[in-house]
């Protein structure tokens, strides 16, 4: 790949959700908004080595997709069907001609807020609403969702297709619902919201702003609902999950673990306020997966170090965690924290007891407990297979490097 390619291929990744939440926002149509962007990144790709790299790309390419999407529309037969629409839901001051409205360039502010609620409509089923959010959003591939899914592509890629084909037959209405109908759509929505964080989390901080994105949604969805606790548990998650984002990876970009990350590094500002929120969430005393998740992440950011860390707590919170979210991400979790506390045998023991073959944190998990007690072979081995289940990036060379250490080192 050429750095120019290259460069592409990060805006796209970091801009590709921004435009098609513009163009589903002006068209109402999914797979016209979706085939409209990607011409543009095509057109990008042919023009911007030559001619360089416009002073926005995000406005450039929302730009480019708009007039694509208006092009295709005027040889359709629906086309004067959906500019009328377009003309609806464009400003006041707008001449009628969706192209006219592509000059403005910035999308409005609320967009990908408005395309997460969309999303995550209560016709669609849970899983569906998640994954369509994923993939329009966060611009991942069809295999990335997959793999976020525990499934195979093919699979996947049928799955979203019945999605989006079921948004349009329904006629599901683009916008932020009404306050009565925010408590049905709330947990999901909540919960592509931190999805959309952890996987801003996997990439390097110039390839990509998601985390920053999601940050900037949960605080907006915290001034819709400014009384729900499960939203303020999101915000606290996530800010503290991002005040250590910083001592995640070296000056190398090599990972760093949790138990050897430089605490003083940990941005302080965003440890107050998450911790804020936290206290507000004790106070409310209506406990949900999401407060309980900041909860044992304040914990962690309480410790001075990670030997000073109150496992005990954590593990009663991941106790309470299992009881209202009993799946085998959390039991891991949970199995992980138990073997802070009894030992790594225990540990070992409740995850080995875990349906999880394809998810990699259950192999770096059997790893390290196994390395703890002295299997090294074993652990090796578990190492390896983490590091072929992870994606591409530090954390995979990270369990490889580990799986070499293993088998080495006697």
């Amino acid at each position: 790949m050429t750095s120019d390619s290259a460069a592409i291929g990060r805006i796209f990744r970091e801009e590709s959700g921004r435009s098609l939440a513009a163009l589903i926002g002006i068209f109402g149509d999914v797979d016209l908004a979706e085939d409209a962007v990607q011409e543009a990144f095509t057109v990008a790709v042919r023009r911007w080595p030559e001619d360089g790299t416009p002073p926005n790309p995000g406005a450039w390419i929302t730009t480019t997709a708009r007039n694509r999407a208006v092009d295709r529309l005027r040889r359709d037969a629906r086309g004067s069907e959906l500019i009328e629409a377009a003309a609806r839901t464009t400003s006041p001051g707008w001449d009628g001609d969706p192209a006219t409205a592509a000059a403005e360039g910035e999308p409005v502010p609320d967009d990908r807020l408005r395309l997460i609620f969309t999303c995550c409509h209560p016709s669609l089923a849970p899983q569906s609403q998640v994954a369509l959010t994923l993939r329009l959003l966060c611009g991942l591939s069809t295999a990335e969702v997959a793999r976020a899914f525990l499934t195979v592509e093919p699979t996947m890629a049928k799955r979203l297709v019945r999605i989006k084909h079921k948004i349009k037959a329904a006629n599901i209405p683009y916008r932020v619902p009404d306050e009565p109908e925010l408590p049905d759509r709330l947990r999901t929505v909540l919960t592509a919201i931190y999805l959309m964080y952890t996987t801003g989390q996997g990439r390097p901080r110039p390839e990509t702003d998601l985390c920053a994105e999601s940050i900037r949604l949960g605080r907006m969805l915290r001034r819709l609902m400014p009384d729900e606790p499960e939203v303020a548990g999101l915000l606290a998650l996530m800010l503290l999950t991002e005040s250590r984002r910083g001592t995640r990876t070296d000056e190398l970009g090599a990972l760093v673990l949790l138990r050897d990350q430089n605490r003083a590094g940990w941005d302080r500002a965003l440890i107050g306020e998450g911790h804020g929120l936290v206290r507000w969430c004790l106070r409310r005393n209506e406990p949900g997966p999401f407060q309980l998740q900041a909860a044992i992440a304040a914990v962690h950011a309480d410790a001075n170090s990670f030997a000073d860390t109150d496992w005990p707590q954590i593990l009663a919170l991941y106790d309470q965690l299992l009881a209202v979210a009993p799946t085998p991400v959390v039991a891991l979790n949970r199995a992980v924290a138990l073997g802070e506390v009894r030992g790594p045998a225990a540990g070992l023991r409740e995850i080995d007891a875990l349906a999880l073959a394809d998810y990699h944190p259950f192999h770096a998990a059997r790893a390290e407990f196994l390395l703890r007690l002295g299997h090294r072979d074993e652990a090796a081995g578990a190492f390896r297979r983490a590091g072929e289940l992870a994606p591409p990036g530090a954390e995979r060379d990270f369990l490889r490097d580990q799986a070499e250490r293993a088998r080495t080192s006697r």
